[in-house]
């Protein structure tokens, strides 16, 4: 079954996206999490998500993605977040997200999709090689006091 991919906008849908973000992000708080997805909305943050198909209520994957100019890569869109539930990994339901997103770039003229992926998420990777994504550099962090 193809699902059917939506785009979360009102309350009550970036909501029903908590517990797929909060598996991603477990630091995140719940109850802070709709605010803080409003404040990112106001920097062309977006959600789009997958329902279970036999529970429509139930969201069981998510992307969120915000659209960048960079020097080196042109106009891109940035894949911020990209999960799955445990439960429902393997029906392709990442890889439909991320065919939405490039289907989006590719509409609206865009150079690239980008995205990072945690160093030992193995099976991540091979969703992404898969996707036709190649690893072209390292992400470097340093956190400030």
């Amino acid at each position: 079954m193809i699902p059917n991919i939506k785009t979360a906008q009102t309350d009550a849908e970036l909501l029903a996206c908590s517990d797929v973000i909060l598996f991603l992000r477990p630091h995140l708080q719940k109850e802070n999490l709709l605010a803080q997805l409003r404040d990112m909305q106001q920097e062309d943050y977006r959600i789009i998500y997958v329902t279970d198909p036999e529970d429509a209520s139930k969201v069981v994957a998510f992307a969120g993605f915000r659209h960048m100019h960079k020097l080196f890569s042109g106009k891109t869109i940035y894949i911020d977040d990209l999960a799955c539930l445990p439960a429902y990994q393997g029906r392709g339901y990442a890889a439909k997200l991320l065919d939405h997103v490039k289907e989006l770039a590719k509409k609206e003229g865009l150079q690239a999709v980008q995205l990072d992926s945690g160093h030992g998420l193995f099976p991540a990777h091979r969703l992404y090689h898969r996707q036709g994504f190649h690893i072209s550099a390292h992400h470097f962090t340093q956190k400030l006091a």
